[in-house]
């Protein structure tokens, strides 16, 4: 049941997200993240860090309104309760953890407004794990490759939990099995100043991949002489400007596994320490606690000087028991009906994780009602719980980003079935990338009647699978993948409350509301619904004048504000007035809603639009462009032509899937109230570049280069580049024009990966990807291994792609033990040797010891350790 065994061991075949097919597949070069090792983190570098520049958070850290207790759906609920979720992202996909994709049944979270910290559980392998190594029908334990004991969140749910102030965490684990031989004690290791250099690039990690901090799961014992170097440790993170929680699971006194599930003496010293003084931000404690546990921990972190409601977290294990709790959230209320103490879980993504249909797109109505469900206790947003679990929504009181003057927001999710631009169909393919989903509606759902209420759901388009409890006509999204819609029979006023705002409200304000109804005219009418923060209790409704009718498609409707000028507005959601008459099958979708200050904010053209990488074999192109600040500009949309291809806020940005011959690239910038830019463009036009580029790297150091010559007859540039920007390589050369092919001389063979363009005159510039030949190969050196007698200490080999180490006693191989119990090996195996077995005694102490290494791409090289020579059969290798 502890943190460590719960994912890895119950829940792991539950949660794995197996690599998509069909459409969705992995592009051939689709950045991706990685995990990491200590070695790979003290020698971090993001020159050389696969795709780093595609994989970084840009969004900063947004300011949370200040909190308004009047506007919640529980006043009584204090506003300082802090909550963190630990959990999976779109899924846990191995070799598949992108910043989006185009499916529409990854995981999207929707509920940031109950959050104050997402840390991420997800597994990664170390960078240049071969992909094959990977088979998803073998038993999880037969996984023989290396994972990080470090991985990073992913730069969308960064992104995303940024736009709605929420801090993002990295996961720092060890644990006996689950990392090899990766232990807490090479984090620990001092420079000559006495600082920790893995602190200094864990640091420099979160800073360049635009994240606030880690969760630090110890879940192997500590030497009692290494604790107050692992607390000045954390020290140095969190002296660093890092957010960092601790997991209750290390006894302080003797480095233990020992789960308090409370906090008390044992464990309160890796928060808060009496000689170092704060060494991190708080703890998740572990799953065991009752009421007493609780409530002596709040007592326990008040004689500390800490707030318990931002310090202990009371850990929920929401993956493993989901809505069958044995813990009760109720005994964190203490006699006042207020929570005692911050609340966290992990593994709330189970909504999508341990669904059996999680992958199908016509199943996802389901999903969003297991994860309303989780959230807010109703699977329908009602007011009463399903069953017994009552939602985080009764412990934690909603929060808001969303202030100043401007606001807009297309109710879009982060995923879709199509695409609409201003409710024009832009794209019919499926996507998922929750750098686009709008601030999540505040309440799923509150809607005041007093007869029959409406209901809301998220509408995806005519291919949408809705809950069977709904029969509306699905029409999708104005702007994005989704609209709101409200249907049911209208028998009585609807108060629908959507979002907690501190608006200001100016004398040039103005509020549009886009809108369609498909349903027949009738004497309804659309209200906005304003709550003044000087009168909380008001709903202040402005109609919408002839909202009654049935409109052709999307109209958009403005309602002056300027009689409120100088209020707040702390509530912003829509009245749905009724007729006379109940009227039956009433429909609309709410499209777009803006709020503007009577200021031009359009932003400015994007400057400096380039395409880096066009490369038709693969149907790939990666664009560039200057990004501007957040203030000015919320994302950027890309389209091919007319047909959108994606947006985010970066300077950025991969499209796969791209087929097109010609055409122009466009960017266009969107302002924080909704307002377009003109487009940036940069035509294309293949007609005009070589064709059927192709590469083929050899192991003697050549490039052969092939391609059909262009129309135009004129010389072809070739340029190969190397994709490692730290140790860069080029080489350019010009074929007379009618060439077909060329070879290329003295490239590396050091396995690395390159870019080969082709230009033909002032034609579009062409590329092909590829890897050079690998056939390096360093040696294991011999100062790594620490001999006592017959016992020989081996250190995990510094090469970046090793794979194998093999010692050889007289020419046979010593035998290792495995994580997991899964057997012995002939060798040292990158990943799955236990750090017990990295100790071995040899037979006789006259004996020749020879340690054999061997990369991933199968070159061998030997290190004598002890005794003569020993010459190894050829590998074609060093």
């Amino acid at each position: 049941m502890v943190l460590a065994l719960t994912l890895d061991a119950k829940s792991a075949v539950a949660t794995d997200t197996l690599p998509w097919t069909g459409d969705s597949a992995v592009g051939a070069n689709q950045p991706y993240q990685h995990g990491y090792s200590p070695t790979d983190l003290l020698r971090w570098n993001p020159a050389d860090d696969t795709d780093a520049e595609y994989l970084r958070a840009k969004v900063p850290l947004q300011q949370r309104v200040v909190a308004n207790s009047a506007t919640q759906r529980n006043r009584a609920l204090p506003t300082q309760t802090q909550q963190l979720t630990l959990a999976g992202d779109y899924g846990n996909a191995f070799f598949e953890s992108h910043p989006y994709t185009n499916e529409f049944s990854q995981y999207l979270f929707n509920y940031w407004q109950y959050t104050d910290v997402y840390a991420s559980w997800h597994g990664m392998p170390t960078e240049g794990v071969p992909r094959d190594y990977y088979d998803p029908n073998l038993d999880w334990r037969e996984k023989w490759f290396e994972f990080g004991m470090l991985n990073l969140p992913n730069p969308g749910y960064t992104n995303a939990a940024h736009a709605n102030g929420v801090r993002s965490l990295g996961c720092i684990f060890f644990s006996p099995n689950d990392r090899g031989d990766q232990a807490y004690s090479e984090l620990l290791v001092r420079d000559a100043g006495g600082g920790f250099p893995a602190a200094r690039k864990l640091i420099e990690i979160a800073e360049y991949y635009g994240f606030d901090g880690y969760f630090a799961n110890q879940e192997s014992s500590v030497a009692p002489a290494d604790i107050p170097a692992y607390k000045q440790f954390l020290k140095q993170l969190r002296d660093g400007g890092l957010y960092v929680q601790w997991y209750d699971s290390i006894d302080n006194s003797t480095g233990a596994i020992s789960y308090q599930n409370e906090f008390n003496a044992v464990n309160a010293p890796f928060v808060r320490d009496s000689r170092l003084g704060d060494v991190s931000a708080s703890t998740f404690l572990n799953y065991w606690w009752n009421k007493t546990k609780l409530t002596n921990s709040k007592a326990y972190a008040a004689g500390l000087g800490l707030d318990s409601r931002k310090s202990v977290f009371a850990g929920v294990e929401a993956g493993m028991y989901q809505f069958d709790q044995p813990y009760n959230l109720d005994d964190n209320l203490g006699a006042d009906g207020a929570p005692m103490n911050a609340i966290a879980t992990l593994g709330a993504d189970f909504v999508s994780s341990d669904y059996a249909d999680k992958t199908h797109d016509d199943a996802q109505a389901q999903v969003f009602d297991r994860e309303r469900r989780w959230w807010t206790g109703s699977s329908q947003g009602a007011t009463s719980p399903d069953g017994a679990w009552k939602g985080i929504s009764k412990y934690i009181a909603e929060r808001s980003v969303i202030n100043g003057s401007t606001f807009a927001t297309s109710f879009n999710t982060g995923h879709g079935l199509s695409t609409w631009n201003e409710g024009r169909l832009s794209n019919d393919a499926e996507w998922g990338n929750i750098n686009l989903q709008d601030i999540p509606v505040t309440w799923q759902w509150w809607i005041d009647a007093a007869r029959s209420p409406l209901t809301a759901d998220f509408d995806y388009g005519p291919e949408y699978t809705p809950a069977s409890r709904f029969s509306y006509q699905k029409i999708g999204a104005y702007d994005g993948g989704s609209s709101l819609v409200l249907s049911g029979t209208l028998a009585s006023d609807n108060t629908v409350r959507l979002y907690k705002t501190d608006l200001t409200v100016t004398s040039a304000s103005t509020l549009d509301l886009t809108y369609a109804k498909p349903s027949a005219d009738d004497d309804s009418e659309l209200r906005l619904a304003l709550v003044l923060a000087s009168d909380p209790d008001k709903v202040v409704q402005v109609p919408l004048a002839g909202s009654g009718r049935r409109t052709d498609g999307w109209t958009t409707a403005t309602a002056d504000l300027s009689a409120y000028a100088g209020r707040r507005i702390a509530s912003l959601g829509l009245v749905v007035a009724a007729g006379a008459q109940p009227i039956e099958r009433y429909q609309v979708n709410l499209g777009a809603l803006a709020l503007h200050d009577g200021v031009d904010r359009t932003p400015a053209v994007p400057q400096g639009l380039a395409i880096t990488q066009l490369l038709p074999d693969t149907d790939e192109l990666f664009l560039s462009w200057q990004r501007s600040d957040y203030d000015t500009v919320r994302r950027y949309d890309v389209y091919l032509d007319d047909t959108y291809l994606g947006g985010i806020y970066d300077d950025v940005f991969y499209a796969k899937h791209f087929t097109a011959a010609s055409g122009t690239v466009k960017v266009v910038a969107v302002g924080p109230d909704g307002s377009r830019s003109a487009p940036a463009v940069v035509p294309f036009d293949l007609g005009t570049a070589p064709g059927k580029v192709t590469a083929v790297a050899a192991r003697d150091g050549t490039l052969k280069a092939t391609w059909t010559p262009p129309p135009s007859g004129q010389p072809v540039t070739l340029k190969v580049t190397s994709v490692d920007t730290s140790a860069p390589y080029t080489k350019e050369v010009t074929v007379p024009g009618g060439g077909t092919g060329t070879t290329l001389t003295g490239v590396p063979v050091d396995g690395a990966g390159y870019v080969l363009t082709a230009r033909s005159g002032s034609g579009t510039t062409t590329a092909v990807r590829g890897a050079f030949a690998d056939a390096e190969i360093t040696p294991y050196p011999a100062s790594a291994v620490r001999v006592s007698g017959n016992s020989f200490t081996f250190s995990r080999p510094a090469l970046a792609d090793w794979h194998t180490l093999t010692v050889l006693e007289d020419g046979q191989p010593k035998s290792f033990a495995t994580t997991y119990g899964s057997g012995n090996k002939p060798y040292i195996i990158r990943g799955r040797t236990t750090r017990a077995a990295m100790t071995v005694t040899m037979s006789r102490s006259a004996s020749r010891v020879v340690a054999v290494l061997e990369d991933y791409a199968g070159n061998r090289t030997q290190t004598v350790l002890r005794g003569s020579q020993v010459v190894l059969p050829d590998s074609g290798g060093a």
